[in-house]
């Protein structure tokens, strides 16, 4: 018995969403650890500002992947679970050291807006093979990502 047969899904169509959502998954593992870092490390006149802000963002994180996790499960897949694998597919990239407010922002800017653009790729596919549950979740982190953009751009530029 599988998933698939109740949720009237096709497991040959939905193999690329599969894929897809491995490599979200672990680009979101490599920067939910990104974010850890910073607001472990971060320092200067910001630092009580930053140091919550960087916390909330990875537990925001850390449930999107267990939502994308649990997605790829929905859909016949096994997540990926070790950081050795992750690294070797993720497209976001390790920082490490980052004490400055104004760099962890940038590389957070950066990473989210790889997300956008990975995210509306993964949308059009998924909405191509009616997988509108996948569709919806995306849908959801889009609209957090630009206001966090915009929120975001907006302190930088203070």
């Amino acid at each position: 018995m599988k998933t698939l047969d109740f949720i009237k899904l096709d497991e040959s169509k939905v193999s690329g969403i599969i894929d897809s959502l491995q490599q979200l998954l672990a680009d979101y593992q490599i920067y939910y650890a990104n974010l850890r870092g910073f607001h472990w490390n971060i320092k200067g006149h910001d630092f009580f500002v930053l140091h919550s802000k960087f916390e909330e963002m990875y537990n925001d994180t850390a449930e999107k992947i267990d939502a994308i996790a649990e997605r790829i499960l929905q859909l016949g897949g096994t997540p990926a679970n070790k950081y050795s694998d992750y690294l070797k597919t993720a497209q976001v990239k390790e920082i490490d050291n980052v004490c400055n407010g104004e760099k962890a922002l940038q590389n957070v800017l950066e990473t989210i807006a790889h997300f956008v653009g990975e995210e509306r790729k993964l949308i059009a596919a998924a909405s191509e093979v009616n997988d509108e549950v996948t569709v919806s979740i995306l849908t959801g982190y889009l609209e957090e990502q630009e206001k966090l953009i915009w929120m975001l751009t907006a302190y930088i530029n203070k």
